[in-house]
């Protein structure tokens, strides 16, 4: 007799909270380890069909280091649909207006493009300071 392989759902998901503190760390390396565990490649559960991970909790956003010439090299493009309104912004530019939208964007870009990346980017909160307000759930630590 066949054993048929387990499936587990997003009901099943035991979700669980960490912290990381992106102080002096590297933008790309904060964003993998973020993204990975957003869609819980690190449960034994993951299933790439379903949001089976986990919640990020980021701190110290503004804190964030970059490799290389990225501060002045690095572009961040929006159009708004009409005709020569495309707009540039530095990585230098968007560090100093809204810290957070650079960290947001790389986890972005890093999710899978299908309809799960909505989801599992709400459960990714990211901070300029070191509080948060998500201390009543405990986040765990982890480390970069």
């Amino acid at each position: 007799m066949k054993k048929a392989t387990r499936v587990f759902t997003p009901e099943q998901a035991e979700r669980k909270w960490h912290l990381i503190n992106a102080e002096g760390k590297v933008l790309g390396r904060v964003a993998t380890l973020a993204a990975a565990i957003l869609r819980g490649k690190q449960k034994p559960t993951y299933s790439p069909a379903f949001d089976m991970g986990d919640f990020v909790v980021i701190i110290n956003a503004d804190k964030i280091r970059v490799t290389g010439n990225k501060l002045q090299d690095k572009i961040y493009y929006t159009h708004s649909g009409y005709f020569g309104h495309l707009k540039e912004t530095s990585l230098r530019q968007l560090m100093e207006k809204r810290p957070t939208a650079v960290l947001e964007e790389a986890v972005w870009g890093m999710l899978p493009k299908n309809r799960i990346r909505r989801k599992m980017f709400n459960h990714l909160h990211v901070y300029v300071g070191a509080d948060h307000p998500h201390q009543a759930q405990s986040p765990q630590p982890i480390e970069v």
